[in-house]
């Protein structure tokens, strides 16, 4: 019954976006394949088993149709978004859910992508990585995705065609600044973090990936869990956010030279927040600082107080003290995928999803 139900769930999406994208005349990637962090996670963590798994259960997806399904928002993420503006109906589903039927794996695959991102991965391995999925084990989940999807020609121009959505190293930058006892230098850490990026842009290549949609470290000291009084507090957290955007930006441009027909957009995550705390009433918030979702933890939990209305959800940035509430990952999506020119470089998202490799 479970596994039937996931076929439906299947089907459903694929029927939806075929007749919304012709509806619309949107010219649709072949697929969508999802990598990174919670912010893009829809539901891989509620798959993993342990007791200190961050899962995203009620009150999140309070404003989500039907039951929440592991998105750590009030509703749907940026992936969601992000895949509705490229012609799908939301972000195609967790591979976790997916694995143990491999033929529903492979025609999903095939037919609109997998999202593998997990809630806590970072781009390096934490020695607590059973709680989540970290990068490197989320690119090996694509390898056995892309072995059960056949090696002809077919298979390798789909993979050409489609976008390959990554937004992760918030959580690592987040650990190393909030460490106690830091083992090495920023300078030496920001190298290894980009040296591991470097090597899963390229596995990724090597099987296939042409499309890289990358999304940029935010200025995660001020999302509220790094907020007193209101103020953004934690100590060198953005200047170590912004060492990291720079160091990415050089990398994704000396990847196109090392690897022919690579493309890439890499969206500006540090500069929309900043735009959404100078201007707020611009994007329609009222608040900025604080959580939408407030308790014991930092997390979302049926004991929390919430916004009572999806009106005023809408006008908080912040869902919970480190996630984008549904409004802030629309206009984020929204900025990404044909806003203004100071959001992407060198094209946006759009331009991404319909240039040819």
């Amino acid at each position: 019954m479970v596994m039937a139900n996931k076929r439906c769930f299947v089907l459903c999406l694929v029927t939806s976006m075929d007749v919304l994208g012709a509806a619309a005349g949107i010219l649709q990637p072949p697929a969508m394949y999802v990598f990174g962090d919670s912010t893009l996670d829809v539901g891989n963590n509620n798959f993993l088993v342990g007791m200190n798994v961050p899962r995203a259960s009620r009150p999140y997806g309070i404003d989500f149709p039907g039951v929440p399904t592991g998105r750590f928002s009030n509703g749907n993420n940026t992936a969601d978004f992000l895949a509705k503006r490229m012609g799908l109906w939301s972000s195609p589903p967790p591979y976790l859910m997916l694995e143990p039927d491999p033929d529903l794996l492979a025609s999903t695959a095939l037919e609109i992508g997998v999202n593998y991102a997990s809630g806590g991965s970072g781009i390096l391995d934490p020695t607590n990585a059973t709680k989540n999925i970290p990068l490197s084990k989320q690119v090996q989940y694509f390898k056995a995705t892309r072995a059960k999807m056949g090696g002809d020609a077919a298979v390798s121009t789909l993979l050409a065609r489609s976008v390959f959505l990554i937004s992760d190293g918030n959580n690592d930058l987040t650990m190393f600044a909030t460490s106690a006892q830091q083992q090495q230098s920023a300078a030496a850490f920001l190298r290894d973090l980009i040296s591991n990026y470097s090597g899963t842009i390229t596995e990724l290549y090597g099987m296939g990936a042409r499309k890289f949609a990358i999304v940029n470290a935010g200025l995660i000291g001020c999302v509220p869990v790094g907020r007193t009084a209101g103020a953004c507090t934690v100590v060198g957290i953005n200047q170590l956010a912004a060492g990291f955007n720079a160091a990415l930006s050089n990398l994704l441009a000396e990847k196109t030279k090392q690897l022919p027909g690579l493309v890439y957009s890499l969206a500006d995550s540090y500069g929309l927040m900043l735009d959404f705390f100078a201007a707020p009433q611009a994007w329609g918030f009222t608040d900025v600082a604080t959580a939408c979702c407030t308790g014991a933890s930092v997390f979302c939990l049926p004991t929390s107080k919430i916004c009572p209305t999806r009106s005023e959800r809408d006008q908080h940035v912040f869902w919970d003290a480190f996630h984008f509430s549904q409004r802030a990952c629309f206009l984020t999506a929204q900025a990404f995928y044909d806003g203004p020119p100071k959001y992407t470089t060198p094209i946006n998202f759009m331009q991404l999803a319909h240039s040819s490799t």
